[in-house]
């Protein structure tokens, strides 16, 4: 075999120069052709350097040196024999020869781009080429070019029906038909688009048949359009799509969609639907009532269509119709405030956490959804609750718990045996996903756990399955479970690890004085001020706090700067909280953020003073510079995730429940003095000197310091592994 390869090569290499054009064409070759032959060996030079390389080889296989010598070949040599064959053919005129190496040319130069513009591989020449000889033998013979298109790639069939030797091939229509069919099986998730584009395409009723069966939501929109594809859909016999087809015609067609499966399945009628339609509670019901059926199918290995869309519904609704209600009720007495969700089960109220987890007030949930939930159950038990709901969302149910301090209690409610196998499901596939989410809520549910006995269950299993990873090589599993191990066993100081030597990350138990400085060693601060009535409160109270010898004070219309006059240059730039109604405050944040940015003052701490719900908007304004990162609010630990999509290494502190000015206050003067002075941030130091402080106020043990953010650490652990990798 070596010595036929080594053939091989020599050929081609004979051949080389012929190819790039390097001989003269034969003088027997008529003038009017000789052009043809030209272009021809234009592109055999063009192709041979497809690969980088102006060495007279084509290479496109990494690593496979017959792959390689066999595309040479088909290049040179076969391109070459092509060029002759047809020259030389007697049986051609001279109209057919010019139409022959015309068409040659068309292919050789359809390829070369389609390779630059990455629709073909550069491997497939040899395969490109030998389908033209197939389809010229099936022209000239006057038969349809047909089954060489079907029986290649859709790329070498879009080439050759690019060609000029077949435009009037007796098989060119069914052939653009043919790949149109090609197109929607290579991309399947296409099939509408490409069918919009030929909606008279043979193929359309049972390709729209096909993408009913993928693209439920897609198909919806199509067929609720006047174009052709719309009206093709409309006509189709399919139970299916004739069931989206009607949805489509209604005007609240959207309303049925979450019940597609049970529709087809004839599970329920339209008229069901219809009769809690415009019922906002009744309707939410129905939704829960199928949410806990379809995850019933799920655990059966039955995949229910348009799940997604039904939770995406679901969850609107629990968020526009209750915990919207709830969270603007919430200086109201709490018989007022959750009223609304008074007529709710058990199951429907977990859904309002489960799936409310951005939007719900911490208040609403420990004061209303929570307590409710066991106040309804008959016989109050957790696993009783999970069982209900076929364990859908349990994860979250239980992250959520942990991070709002009721983790304890709710596994108090079941078995210690049912407890510790529920631990072990939460804390297991977390490698699995295709986000961090679900390892990021273990991470963070691990440090609010009291129990130690729960707190070793979980340690175990983790440390299991780090081994198994291990074991089958699975390195996101060992890396997601490795990290895991780390945190956890630093929460016992016994063990003497430092996270952030172990997991190459930047200091989490310190940060140092000279990291929070910019070029010019000032240290800037921004915090941000909301214009309801406990936003000017605590603005006032902290002009008062920093009216001393140490500071100076200087203020505009929309903001004050805060200066250090001693030590370090420390600025405290914050907006006034001017009439949130007016929108005056989000004016002054605005204005400040573009001052900053002009004077290049980019802060390295940013601080949010207000309640929850004003949350959202200083994540949108946050610095990417920002290195300490305070959440005053009530319940900023639930937000952590996505401050560190913005600033991944930032040391965050923040609290599960309910966020205080009273300590929000002195905690932000001590950062400040202890930045002032020089002094780097001790966070165990400072927090144990903030817990003296606050002895009596037992709001202080829902804040957590950014050292014991296991969630944050955990990303930022995580963003470096794969920095490195």
């Amino acid at each position: 075999m070596t010595k036929l390869y080594l053939l091989i090569v020599l050929l081609a290499l004979a051949h080389v120069a012929d190819a790039q054009g390097d001989t003269p064409i034969s003088p027997q070759i008529p003038l009017m052709r000789q052009k043809f032959h030209e272009d021809i060996d234009k592109q055999q030079k063009e192709i041979l350097k497809l690969d980088g390389k102006d060495d007279g080889q084509f290479t496109p296989a990494a690593n496979n040196n017959e792959l390689n010598m066999q595309a040479t070949y088909a290049v040179i040599n076969k391109t070459d024999a092509l060029q002759n064959m047809i020259e030389q053919d007697s049986l051609l005129d001279g109209n057919n020869k010019i139409k022959y190496l015309r068409g040659l040319n068309d292919v050789l130069y359809g390829f070369l781009n389609d390779v630059r513009y990455k629709k073909i591989k550069p491997i497939a020449f040899t395969d490109v080429l030998s389908a033209y000889e197939d389809a010229m033998q099936l022209e000239r013979e006057e038969k349809s070019i047909i089954p060489v298109v079907a029986a290649n790639s859709l790329e070498t069939g879009e080439i050759l029906l690019r060609s000029y030797a077949f435009q009037q091939n007796a098989g060119m229509a069914d052939a653009k038909e043919l790949l149109i069919l090609k197109d929607c099986q290579k991309n399947p998730s296409k099939i509408l688009p490409i069918l919009n584009n030929h909606p008279n395409s043979p193929y359309a009723d049972s390709l729209i048949i096909l993408a009913s069966r993928r693209s439920q939501e897609e198909l919806y929109n199509f067929a609720a359009s006047t174009g052709k594809l719309g009206v093709r859909i409309q006509k189709s016999e399919d139970p299916l799509v004739k069931i989206i087809a009607r949805m489509a015609r209604i005007k609240t067609g959207r309303q049925y969609f979450p019940f597609l499966d049970d529709l087809y399945k004839g599970k329920r009628t339209f008229e069901e639907i219809d009769a809690v339609m415009n019922d906002s509670v009744k309707y939410y019901k129905l939704l829960v009532q199928t949410e806990i059926a379809y995850a019933d199918r799920l655990i059966k290995r039955d995949t229910p269509l348009v799940m997604n869309t039904l939770t995406a519904r679901l969850q609107q609704k629990a968020r526009d119709v209750f915990i919207n209600e709830i969270n603007g009720l919430h200086e109201l007495p709490d018989a007022v405030r959750f009223k609304k969700i008074e007529v709710l089960t058990p199951e429907e109220l977990y859904y309002l956490a489960v799936l409310g987890e951005e939007e719900i007030y911490t208040s609403s949930y420990t004061h209303g959804v929570y307590p409710f939930i066991f106040k309804k159950m008959r016989v109050p038990r957790g696993d009783s609750l999970l069982l209900s709901v076929r364990f859908d969302h349990f994860k979250k149910w239980i992250k959520m718990a942990a991070n709002y301090n009721t983790l304890d209690h709710f596994l108090k409610t079941m078995e210690k045996e049912n407890a510790e196998m529920l631990m072990k499901a939460f804390v297991k596939g977390l490698d699995r996903t295709n986000s961090l989410e679900d390892a990021v809520d273990v991470a963070n549910s691990y440090a609010s756990i009291t129990d130690k006995n729960i707190q070793n269950l979980i340690l175990d299993q983790i440390q299991y399955n780090l081994a198994e990873s291990k074991r089958i090589k699975n390195v996101r599993g060992e890396r997601v479970y490795s990290i895991l191990n780390t945190l956890f066993l630093s929460m016992d100081s016994v063990n003497h690890i430092d996270v952030s030597t172990t997991l190459g990350i930047p200091p989490v138990y310190f940060m140092p004085n000279s990291l929070l400085r910019d070029t010019a060693g000032r240290i800037i601060v921004q915090q941000f001020f909301y214009g309801d009535k406990d936003g000017q409160t605590v603005f006032n109270a902290f002009v008062r706090g920093f009216s001393n010898g140490n500071w100076k004070i200087t203020s505009t219309n929309q903001w004050v700067a805060v200066s250090s006059v001693k030590g370090v240059p420390v600025t405290i730039y914050a907006n006034k909280p001017l009439d949130e109604e007016k929108g005056l405050d989000a004016e002054a944040q605005a204005a400040l953020s573009k001052f900053l940015d002009e004077k290049d003052l980019h802060p390295s701490v940013v601080i949010h003073r207000g309640h929850s719900y004003y949350l959202n908007s200083t994540i949108a304004q946050l610095a990417p510079s920002a290195k300490i990162i305070l959440l005053g609010s009530c319940g900023g630990y639930q937000s952590l995730s996505r401050v560190l999509g913005i600033c991944p290494y930032a040391q965050i502190i923040s609290s599960k429940q309910t966020g205080s000015g009273l300590i929000n206050a002195p905690m932000i003067t001590a950062l400040m003095e202890t930045a002032r002075q020089g002094k780097d941030l001790n966070w165990p130091g400072l927090w144990g000197n903030l817990s003296k402080m606050f002895a009596n106020n037992e709001m202080f043990a829902d804040y957590v310091p950014p050292y014991k953010n296991l969630g944050a650490v955990f990303i930022m652990a995580y963003t470096k592994m794969e920095e490195n990798d």
